[in-house]
This record gives structure tokens, sequence and C-alpha cells, in this order.
């Protein structure tokens, strides 16, 4: 009886201690095939890249990082991706809150050809949580970050969380 108390014991912290950090959760959702950039390095380069936001409308409309493309995730269409931007050696960064969505994305991009893809790591959260700006439907800096649910908004400490629009 003993042990299986134990055993119930450590299930239930490692359940409590799971996802304690951005990278626990990336490791948990994603499988690593497209290089991460930080927020800081992108900061830097990000006037010489293509920028792709690859969550859903109502979430970039609330903020997004400026210059970036809206492409969205659940109705993303690689073709007309493709038609658009010829160029298989331009350096992209793609994005969604945390980094899930956009591996997914970078992955489609990957498989077309596109030979510089990089996924940034932790998203527009830690985008906002280290204190760089995301501006609104109208390009004007806001203090605002779609959170898209409860169970991802623990993931945005910076900003004002919004859960639709």
């Amino acid at each position: 009886m003993r042990s299986f108390i134990l055993s119930i014991s450590l299930f239930f912290s490692v359940i409590a201690t799971a996802q304690n950090s951005v990278g626990e959760l990336l490791n948990q959702y994603n499988n690593k095939s497209i290089p991460y950039i930080s927020v800081s390095t992108l900061e830097t380069i990000r006037d010489t890249i293509l920028l792709l936001d690859a969550r859903e409308k109502k979430e970039y409309q609330v903020s997004h990082l400026q210059n970036a493309v809206h492409v969205g995730y659940n109705h993303f269409k690689i073709k007309s991706f493709t038609q658009q931007y010829k160029s298989k050696d331009t350096h992209i960064v793609v994005y969604c809150s945390l980094g899930i969505r956009s591996e997914d994305i970078s992955e489609q991009l990957k498989k077309a050809g596109y030979t510089n893809v990089y996924n940034l790591y932790g998203g527009i959260f830690e985008w906002k949580n280290k204190g760089f700006p995301v501006v609104n439907y109208e390009e004007k800096l806001t203090d605002t970050v779609h959170v898209y649910s409860k169970k991802w908004s623990k993931w945005l400490h910076n900003g004002t969380k919004i859960y639709s629009n």
C-alpha cells in the first residue's frame, strides 16, 4: 500500500511540475524539426526577414509583431504562399502564441522547399514578456495580446490578456 501511495504521489508531482517553463511546454508539443530563434535575435534582424504570424485572424487583429504577414493556421494555403513568395532562400521567421502552431506552418514551408525557416521561441507571448512592442489591426502600439484560451494564458506575464474580440 505504501508503494502505491508513493507511486501516486510521484505521478501527481510529475503532473504538477510538467510545463513549468516554456521550454518544457515546447518539448512536449514540438518535435524540433525547425530551428528556434530567440526574441532578442529576432529584434536585431527583423528588418531583414519575412515575418509570418501563424495565429488566427482574430488573434492577429488584437495584436501582432509589426510588419508581420498574417498567414493563419487553420486556413493556411501553402500553394498560395509559394505563388506569392517564390524565393526559396528567403529568411522566414514564423510565430504564433507560444511556438507550437508556428512549428506546423514552418514544417509545411520546409517541405515546400524553403531553406531558411525559423520558429520564434515562445512566440508573441515571449516577445511581449521580454518587453518588445506589438501593434493592433490599425498598426498602433498596444498592450493587449490575444491569449487564445485560459489554458495558454498563464504563459503571458506582460501585457493585457484578451480572450476574444
